[in-house]
């Protein structure tokens, strides 16, 4: 690692302490998707009092934010996205603590050594609210936050070190069936059971997936399945969830699926309502050149990346979203001591507390910080992204 690696290693290692204390806070409030405020504070104070230009409150959510720290003409610009919400009863069991930590501390160590270092750039921290919604990302999109940005990059907890692991698209539906109450025992013939229809849907799902391609997931749970059982449901509803590998695969498997709901329909002489969530989460598309600063960086901090297959136990992410139209990086960074955890599990919400937790932050933050630098550094580095981008865009890889 040359001289200028090291000073910035040593600027990214003075913040640990807080690092570690803000780790704690937040940890501590673990607010729910669009109820982040106080984990908002915490670390927009904390870019604040490190020279970042810091706006609030962006696309309608009190929490997101972005903070800016300027290098002479502004570009390269250099996102680093802070997560932020936790899960109900079972608060930061997918480790966006350690997320938004690690991404204001890489933003807040690159500042630190860039002034009066770099020419040009613009290191961006960019709050990211409701990702469990699968919401904040997709919303910001819309309402131009990640205008104008180069790169975006955040790390993520697991048992595991990994550069390139990626996410399924996603898509969501919720299926409101609607019949006739009456008497279940005196006058069931007068009824139309929507649970019928409910059930009916579960049945058609489950015989679907044996013509499903592998990568495709559909699961669901019953939201409403009636209120006694001497009455006839006049309403039940569903709630699904539809994963795809990639946008095209899950616009078909949503297609059948949705026929699957109304063949329940038509079979039980239900009425159907689908209502679908307001975005789609796309695929993640790993920036190969990002992927590769990433690699060197590691190699640098003596750091193996795990031999372990990164195109199994895959769930979904609105930062997929934010690949499709920047080049953006998504590594794990592991912080259970070698122990498998899994997340969204209590066991996973105490490893990002623990001292493994707290070496994996401080991983992320030195390793995003390495990658950062690589940008800045190399403006051909960011014309290389954006080709690889292009290039993944227009399906030639």
């Amino acid at each position: 690692m040359d001289r200028q690696r090291k000073i910035l290693i040593s600027e990214a290692e003075a913040l640990r302490p807080e690092a570690v204390r803000m780790l704690r806070a937040i940890s501590g409030f673990a607010e729910l998707g669009l109820s982040e405020v106080k984990t908002s504070g915490t670390l927009t104070e904390f870019l604040r009092e490190r020279g970042f230009r810091v706006d609030r409150g962006l696309a309608g959510m009190k929490a997101a934010f972005r903070a800016e720290f300027v290098f002479g003409r502004g570009k390269p610009a250099v996102a680093f996205l802070c997560e932020m919400d936790a899960l109900p009863g079972l608060g930061h069991a997918c480790g966006h603590n350690i997320v938004g930590v690690s991404s204001a501390c890489a933003a807040a160590a690159l500042a630190a050594f860039g002034a009066g270092r770099f020419r040009s750039g613009r290191v961006v921290a960019i709050g990211t609210p409701a990702e469990e919604m699968g919401y904040g990302k997709a919303r910001m999109i819309g309402e131009g936050v990640f205008d104008g940005i180069d790169a975006a990059m955040m790390v993520h907890p697991s048992s595991r070190r990994h550069v390139a692991k990626g996410y399924l698209a996603l898509h969501k539906i919720r299926f409101t069936y609607m019949g006739k109450a009456s008497h279940a025992a005196a006058y069931p013939e007068h009824g139309i059971n929507a649970l019928d229809g409910v059930l009916l849907l579960f049945q058609g799902t489950a015989a679907l997936r044996q013509h499903l391609p592998d990568t495709v997931r559909v699961h669901g749970i019953v939201t409403d399945g009636g209120k006694a059982p001497n009455i006839i449901p006049e309403r039940a509803q569903a709630y699904f969830y539809v994963r795809g590998e990639n946008d095209r695969e899950l616009a078909e498997a949503v297609r059948r699926v949705k026929e699957c709901a109304r063949g329940a329909a038509r079979a039980t002489g239900c009425r159907l309502r689908m209502e679908e969530g307001p975005y789609t989460l796309s695929s993640m598309r790993v920036n190969p050149v990002l992927a590769g600063s990433y690699r060197e960086a590691l190699a640098m901090l003596g750091l193996p990346e795990s031999g372990a297959p990164v195109d199994r136990n895959r769930g979904s992410s609105d930062i997929g979203n934010v690949s499709q139209i920047v080049p953006t990086l998504q590594p794990n960074v592991p912080i259970s001591g070698g122990e498998k955890v899994e997340i969204h599990t209590r066991l996973f919400e105490e490893a990002t507390r623990s001292s493994s937790g707290i070496e994996g932050m401080m991983e992320g933050i030195r390793a995003l910080s390495l990658t950062g630098y690589d940008l800045f550094a190399s403006p051909a580095r960011v014309r290389d992204a954006w080709k690889a981008f292009h290039t993944q865009k227009q399906g030639r890889s």
